[in-house]
């Protein structure tokens, strides 16, 4: 009996070691406040822009690695970027250090509301203080009210929100401010104290509020920015090591706004361009790398000759216009294709390696992107494809087959959702490639050729031996 004992004595050290982590690692959750706390979210476009300080305060015993940011259901299912940083100093000579933001299982949160892990530059010991800049972007988190419109009507949204901060910690003193595009706010929640000044709508200072607390409102406004959506973007980077880098791009664009509520009059439309069809669009400009050539766009009825590139040695700017202006519902498919000279975007790194450095995100400006896929078209013979992206996305590999292939070309397929423009940002693909394989096509091409010549040589003297015979 002693001996089982003292068997199963190492096995019980362990999980009670394990259960006092958990308690210490809640414990020390538990024993952070945020003793200052500053909202302010910009509704100016389509995209909720939120910019949050918090100055937190380790109210413990032990040294806090970590903080946690909360968000509700409804807002985590729209979260398109989630960045922090800690600010150090004061004013001019503040400093600032990207920190690491990590979704995280928060267990106690009510309501399935959704964590994420701030990761600290150095533990913040007990009665310590840092400061904590945040910016979280939502996609789609407004909603035209009235849903339909007539053309020369103006948009109207809701965007939803609390006015208190959702957060797991105690918040001694809290501020939210709301910025909106117009001055044409229909009405708004109050949680008092609440103000209204011009385009800003304040919500606090809040004293002294409890973990997760929460105070819903509505404000309902004009927002005539277009809200130009991509529901599904296919880029596709092609890369021949002849010295050509060839980009095509699928759009399926649709206008997210408010509806258009009886028949479309471009007469109207035309002779009254401020008042009518204000949250419509009718061109976009899609920003391009430099030294773009070869450029097209068209549907699927052909060219669409309403562009205008305009070039220079740093960017390339392409504006397109749709073959009608889009309104709330509207949908437009297209594609844009152009070439660019290989020398610019790929590189060989120390080991060997070729690497593509090329853009992430979509080209035309003010959009967001539901679906985009990129993918990333290697020479026939590369082998270990690698990504490297600064922000989580799904991955998989295909084959494509063009002409004069053998075994086909691999296909490094990126996929993301909720993109927007500050996805706009390099990645890298590195892989392996035997240059030998560069002359496969040339191979095959002149042993096509010679087959061709061959057959002709045997038809010629097979058809000169039956009409001597």
């Amino acid at each position: 009996m002693e001996a089982s004992l003292r068997a199963h004595r190492p096995a019980a050290l362990l999980i009670f070691a394990f259960l006092s982590l958990i308690a210490v690692s809640s414990s020390a959750a538990q024993e952070i406040q945020i003793l200052n706390a500053e909202r302010r979210i910009d509704l100016s476009s389509q995209v909720a822009i939120v910019f949050l300080t918090l100055k937190v305060e380790n109210t413990g015993k032990a040294a806090a690695s970590d903080v946690i940011l909360a968000f509700p259901p409804t807002e985590a299912d729209h979260l398109a970027e989630v960045k922090a940083q800690a600010a150090s100093g004061k004013k001019r000579k503040k400093t600032y250090a990207h920190l690491i933001v990590e979704p995280t299982d928060v267990p106690d949160a009510p309501n399935g509301a959704k964590g994420f892990r701030v990761a600290l530059l150095n533990p913040l010991s007990p009665g310590e203080t840092s400061t904590i800049e945040v910016l979280y972007m939502l996609t789609h988190s407004m909603e035209p009210f009235p849903a339909e419109i007539s053309q020369s009507d103006p948009q109207l949204v809701y965007y939803r929100d609390s006015a208190y901060i959702l957060s797991p910690y105690r918040i001694k003193q809290q501020t939210t401010f709301i910025k909106t595009p117009s001055t044409n706010v229909q009405s708004f929640s109050r949680v008092e104290p609440t103000n209204r000044a011009s385009m800003e709508l304040k919500y606090g200072p809040y004293e002294d509020l409890p973990a997760y607390s929460y105070a819903p409102v509505l404000v309902h406004f004009e927002n005539n920015n277009p809200f130009a959506v991509v529901e599904e973007l296919v880029r596709e980077v092609e890369i021949s090591h002849w010295g050509n880098l060839q980009i095509t791009e699928h759009y399926t664009l649709a206008h997210g706004g408010a509806k258009l509520k009886g028949v479309f009059s471009r007469v109207e439309y035309q002779s009254r361009p401020s008042a009518s069809g204000v949250s419509s669009f009718k061109n976009l400009l899609a920003r391009l790398p430099p030294r773009v050539h070869s450029v097209y766009y068209r549907d699927e009825i052909g060219n669409i000759s309403s562009s205008r590139l305009r070039t220079d040695s740093r960017k390339s700017e392409l504006e397109i216009e749709p073959r009608y202006p889009l309104f709330g519902g509207w949908k437009s498919t297209f594609i844009i294709g152009y070439g660019l000279p290989l020398e610019d975007f790929l590189f060989e790194s120390t080991d060997g390696k070729r690497y593509l450095n090329f853009t992430f995100g979509c080209p035309l400006s003010g959009t967001v992107v539901d679906k985009l896929t990129v993918k990333v078209v290697l020479p026939e013979g590369s082998k270990d494809p690698t990504a490297i992206i600064p922000f989580p996305v799904e991955e998989h590999m295909e084959t494509k087959y063009s002409y004069l292939d053998v075994v086909g070309r691999p296909v490094l397929v990126l996929e993301k959702k909720n993109v927007v423009p500050e996805h706009n940002i390099p990645f890298q693909v590195y892989y392996s490639f035997n240059p030998i394989f560069m002359l496969a096509e040339p191979l095959m091409l002149v042993s096509t050729v010679f087959f061709l010549f061959a057959s002709c040589v045997a038809y010629l003297h097979i058809d000169i031996s039956i009409r001597k015979g």
